[in-house]
């Protein structure tokens, strides 16, 4: 008799190893993951990299809606009779993504509750942000947005430790996501890097001042500058 595996079952190997109903996807940045109209018939779980979900109007317009990198799932919308996706997901940068039956994903949330622990955790944490990014839009400043979003991006206030390092993203993609225009994003990220919030080199460099910005009304600012946009 073949011998049995009594191992505990772990959720972080679950989603790091090809297996029945796995399969990875290495992409380079550019590539998508699936289209807005697509049959939603899996789930995703990002290994390494970043993707963008955006969405498009019936009237043609784009909008970024979020940005998620590493140990993130994304397309869940399926779990809940969801049949066509809503959203496309784009790689931007290069990324490993596990992908995951739908029919796999529900039997491992049935039998392994380590993994339907993880996975709800994942749910919570994903409504909290979406009800934070729905007040941030409704009663902060352009400037402030921004501020956060990059905070965000950079994962301070996360339980992981901040990578102040982050990927190039084009200004008119932040002009999307925080609902303002391109030159207003321009304005308040050169207006951070002359104080000092972020530096420029290749990359975006957010250091733990911009904290400012959202944590007061009224941030350390040089004399003629503007605090609200």
């Amino acid at each position: 008799m073949p011998k049995q595996d009594h191992r505990p079952f772990d959720p972080k190997a679950f989603l790091v190893r090809i297996g029945e109903g796995r399969s990875v996807v290495r992409c380079d940045a550019g590539r998508k993951i699936f289209v807005q109209g697509d049959a939603a018939d899996a789930v995703f779980y990002i290994q390494k990299g970043k993707v963008k979900l955006t969405v498009v109007s019936a009237q043609g317009k784009e909008a970024v809606v979020a940005m998620l990198g590493a140990d993130n799932f994304f397309g869940e919308g399926c779990l809940a009779g969801q049949t066509v996706r809503v959203a496309t997901v784009t790689a931007t940068a290069e990324s490993t993504i596990m992908c995951i039956d739908k029919a796999a994903i529900l039997r491992v949330l049935h039998d392994e509750p380590a993994f339907s622990e993880l996975f709800i955790a994942h749910l919570l944490n994903r409504n909290i942000r979406v009800e934070a990014d729905l007040v941030d839009q409704l009663f902060n400043s352009s400037e402030k947005r921004l501020a956060r979003l990059l905070l965000m991006m950079a994962n301070y206030g996360s339980d992981g430790a901040p990578q102040p390092m982050i990927a190039k993203v084009s200004q008119e993609t932040l002009a999307e996501m925080i609902g303002t225009t391109r030159s207003r994003v321009s304005f308040f990220m050169n207006k951070f890097r002359r104080l000092g919030f972020i530096s420029y080199n290749g990359h975006i460099e957010i250091h733990r001042s911009l904290l400012n910005v959202v944590l007061f009304d009224q941030p350390e600012i040089r004399s003629g500058e503007f605090q609200r946009g």
